[in-house]
């Protein structure tokens, strides 16, 4: 689109705006349908032109992709570019897919940081987990190119997890898994606590339906766990509202100086192939 911010809307499908008036009743029910704007740089029609768009339904995908983008270039600048980050929102379909989307490109990164907060769950995170837990079996070498691990997509260096309240479910489990696993420090707050399962109840018929739980949680120690309690952290970090308004994200730069501290005691280790071995001699 031709359209800058800073521009002005003259008029939404012929219809004239004003300043007393609500642009939106001009858009009610336009969703997915082309509607014509009249768009200007001046408040005023003198070199106005029209552009045509398709309104969506909802704005809340672009607000959160525009809150992980930002979580992402904070990690960057703070971090000098030594730390990855991905969000995972949920634990089904959404949440694998932010994995997988934001994962694969990070690997190369020296640090990761693994964010579940506001994850609203879904499926029995143990393959995300798998997929976050990775590590190096070996390395192929071929000539003229870097040594090349398997599987094809690690990563081997320090990493974080940011939990809160809303941790919920699918998100209790991923810290859990998360610590049982050793992959790092875990901070925040503590998680909702939820992680008794239902699956399987029949629909009525009427149209209603009853939920009866089916399954619950229990530890590889035969304890009940999670449930009513949630997955506390390592280090506690409130995020304060005060400051999320400021831009600020407390869990976040936490997370950030957490890892590149560790970084600076454990510095990642680049693989250095040896001349190859000369086979003439057996």
């Amino acid at each position: 689109m031709n359209v800058k911010d800073g521009d002005f809307i003259i008029a939404i499908d012929g219809h004239q705006l004003k300043a007393n008036e609500n642009p939106y009743k001009f858009l009610e029910s336009k969703a997915d349908k082309v509607v014509t704007l009249l768009v200007s740089s001046k408040p005023s029609k003198d070199g106005a032109r029209e552009e045509k768009v398709k309104p969506i339904k909802s704005e809340s995908n672009l607000f959160y992709l525009d809150w992980v983008n930002s979580r992402m270039k904070m990690v960057d600048e703070l971090s000098g570019g030594k730390i990855g980050y991905i969000h995972i929102p949920n634990t089904a379909v959404e949440g694998n897919r932010e994995l997988f989307k934001y994962f694969y490109p990070q690997t190369n990164k020296d640090a990761l940081i693994i964010d579940d907060r506001y994850n609203g769950g879904g499926f029995v995170p143990d393959r995300m987990i798998e997929l976050v837990g990775r590590e190096t079996l070996n390395y192929w070498t071929r000539r003229g190119i870097e040594p090349t691990p398997v599987p094809g997509f690690v990563h081997d260096g320090p990493k974080a997890c940011l939990i809160n309240g809303y941790s919920s479910s699918g998100g209790d489990a991923f810290p859990y898994y998360f610590r049982k696993m050793n992959l790092g420090k875990i901070i925040g707050t503590r998680t909702w606590g939820g992680l008794i399962g239902i699956s399987g109840n029949p629909n009525l018929m009427d149209g209603g339906s009853i939920s009866i739980p089916v399954f619950r949680f229990l530890d590889t120690d035969g304890k009940w766990a999670i449930e009513n309690e949630g997955v506390y952290p390592d280090i506690e970090v409130d995020d304060r509202a005060d400051l999320v308004v400021q831009g600020r994200d407390p869990s976040l730069e936490k997370a950030v100086e957490v890892l590149l501290e560790e970084l600076k005691s454990n510095p990642p280790k680049k693989i250095v192939v040896p001349p190859p071995p000369d086979e003439s001699k057996k």
